[in-house]
């Protein structure tokens, strides 16, 4: 029994591979050599104070054309996307929440629900997407307004985890998902996360995997993770149980993981 319990375990696939990965960006070397491997079903957290690389990594992945890799691979599924365009990787699969997303004047939210869900713009919003509407607290007025256009942090927030629920993508990466947000909206956020990121399932059903980007690591009181990554000065500097490293960060601050880097190089 055993046995069989092992061999099922190992056969999760790995969805996201990134192998000495280095990027630069404006001529500057911003990522150097960084290597993170996800498998399906997993989830886990980027922490690292600003400036040391994180949303530099998220925006690669997804493709920017002003993030330059010149040096290893990202593979999606097993296959190299390095040098595929955002549009063919998020078609691949890949999602996004972004921390501050652009406003979009002249789209409504309810019709780009529509074409995030596959529905021709002139149908009415299928029953599904109504009911997600009416669990994020979003009314018919709200739908008609244009993306992201004047709305709250916590909208901008809410707006965006509906998006991803349209969509339903096999790999999904949060930039600051509990930023700027209320606890009550935290709350309401973590609880549609989880569907993302199929924790309603026992771990070996799960199949859709994520990335949390975080600063301080909040979003954790509600969402778990199964692994944790400090990135420092665009190298990942130490990775381990989630709630042991923010437990280290909580008592030595991000130093610590720089300690605890050099000391491994060493070794």
């Amino acid at each position: 029994m055993n046995n069989r319990l092992s061999i099922k375990i190992g056969e999760n696939k790995m969805l996201l591979e990134i192998k000495d990965l280095a990027v630069e960006v404006s001529g500057k070397l911003v990522l150097k050599n960084v290597n993170l491997t996800i498998k399906e079903g997993e989830t886990h957290v980027l922490l690292g104070p600003n400036g040391t690389g994180k949303s530099t990594l998220f925006l690669t992945i997804l493709g920017f054309p002003q993030y330059n890799v010149v040096n290893g691979y990202i593979k999606f599924k097993g296959e190299d996307i390095t040098n595929l365009s955002t549009t063919e990787r998020v078609q691949k699969g890949i999602g996004v929440s972004f921390q501050t997303p652009p406003a979009i004047r002249g789209v409504s939210v309810r019709d780009l629900l529509k074409l995030e869900s596959g529905q021709d713009v002139d149908e009415p919003l299928n029953e599904r997407m109504v009911g997600l509407c009416n669990k994020l607290k979003f009314s018919d007025e709200f739908l008609d307004r244009d993306v992201n256009l004047g709305f709250s942090g916590g909208e901008v927030k809410r707006s965006e985890i509906l998006q991803l629920l349209a969509q339903m993508p096999d790999f999904t990466m949060f930039d600051e998902p509990d930023s700027g947000v209320d606890i009550e909206n935290v709350e309401l956020l973590a609880g549609e996360l989880n569907t993302l990121l199929d924790k309603q399932l026992k771990p070996g059903q799960r199949k859709r995997s994520g990335l949390l980007i975080t600063h301080l690591g909040y979003i954790l009181n509600f969402v778990n993770a199964d692994k944790a990554h400090v990135l420092m000065d665009g190298v990942i500097a130490c990775s381990g149980n989630p709630d042991e490293v923010l437990e280290d960060i909580r008592k030595e601050g991000f130093n610590g993981c720089v300690n605890c880097a050099e000391c491994s190089s060493r070794c």
